[in-house]
């Protein structure tokens, strides 16, 4: 074979293991049996683990942990804060047509931010897997995750009923503090790069051929 037809071939550098795992997981989808499903799901998990890349595509249950640190650490300094009773009280105070427009605001910013951090930043390659089609599974899982955060901690230390607001105004408490879980949420889950282990979707998968 000359050199000419050599150059002329795909070098591997020309093939990106992104198409080949989307490729997979259209697989996945159209094989019949749950012996085949295994297999295409070993071969993926094989490719996922090469090493040299920034790209994070496997949700875990390491990322799970991580981004419930994530969340503590950044949510624990406004606990203490009487500012979060300031501007909740402000949240559900300022509205426009009985709407509480800034409550409203925070919400769509943190969304904002989360799915900025998670697939709009230079961090890290976030591949976005969808759950049930339409929503990032990821994306999804970070929200649930600092929104229980916020929760969690500000009823624990007794800062979600003090001074006896309305339940609104308790929820809007809870979105001052998951404004800071998600950021930290986010960045925990990320920053350490692809996380070892199965990812939970192929894990629940497997228990369901079984």
């Amino acid at each position: 074979m000359s050199s000419e037809g050599r150059d002329s071939g795909q070098s591997p550098a020309d093939y990106d293991i992104g198409d080949v795992l989307r490729q997979l997981d259209e697989l996945e989808g159209t094989v019949d049996s749950s012996k085949e499903r295994q297999e295409v799901r070993r071969t993926r998990r094989m490719l996922e683990s090469v090493p040299g890349s920034d790209r994070i595509r496997k949700y875990t249950s390491r990322d799970i942990a991580e981004g419930f640190v994530g969340g503590i650490i950044f949510s624990l300094p406004l606990l203490v804060e009487d500012g979060v009773f300031e501007i909740a009280e402000w949240f559900v105070e300022f509205t426009v047509a009985s709407i509480p427009v800034f409550f409203v605001i925070n919400v769509l910013f943190i969304v904002g931010l989360v799915s900025g951090l998670l697939y709009f930043t230079d961090i890290r390659n976030v591949q976005v897997r969808l759950l049930f089609g339409f929503l990032p599974k990821r994306l999804a899982a970070v929200l649930l995750i600092s929104l229980f955060v916020a929760a969690g901690t500000m009823l624990m230390w007794g800062r979600l009923t003090a001074e006896g607001p309305s339940n609104f105004e308790m929820l809007a408490r809870i979105t001052v503090i998951w404004a800071a879980a998600a950021l930290g949420a986010s960045l925990g889950d990320i920053l350490p790069g692809e996380s070892s282990g199965t990812d939970i979707a192929d894990r629940v998968a497997e228990i369901g051929d079984r």
